[in-house]
């Protein structure tokens, strides 16, 4: 047995019988941003992700249109930054409280949305009062249906 062989069934071996390291949630709890490269309150945004345990991966794409595209945006709910997590997408200054309900609940949805940039909303001063809609889009949701209620 050459040393490359004996290595491979050792690591088989030490796969058998060490528990494993991985958490059935780690991925979920994974964020890729999508934001133009000048964009300040998609980074706040991203900022609070990572302070409430998600792990951010920020990626600057100019391609605004594209990545609403890419990400299957319908166009009347684009905001500022796209973001995958958990097999959702999270369109824009969606607050971190619907996220989880999101991920939680794994609705027959392509994901949640807030349009636009709500003055208020995380990363556009994130005032806990602030009031408006997060909406859900693709799969089976409705036109407009109101996913979570922020403010209330």
């Amino acid at each position: 047995m050459t040393y490359l062989n004996r290595r491979t069934a050792l690591a088989g071996l030490g796969a058998m019988f060490l528990p494993s390291v991985t958490l059935a949630g780690d991925e979920e709890h994974r964020m890729v941003v999508t934001k133009t490269p000048s964009c300040g309150c998609c980074t706040a945004w991203a900022e609070i992700a990572r302070a409430e345990g998600f792990a951010v991966e920020i990626v600057e794409n100019a391609d605004y249109v594209g990545t609403k595209r890419a990400h299957g945006v319908p166009d009347d709910l684009w905001s500022c930054h796209s973001t995958r997590v958990g097999g959702y997408v999270v369109e824009g200054h969606v607050p971190i409280e619907a996220v989880r309900r999101l991920l939680a609940e794994r609705p027959d949805v392509a994901g949640i949305a807030v349009p636009g940039m709500p003055a208020g909303s995380p990363g556009m001063g994130d005032d806990p009062t602030a009031r408006f809609d997060v909406l859900s889009f693709g799969g089976a949701a409705e036109a407009g249906e109101v996913f979570y209620k922020a403010g209330e």
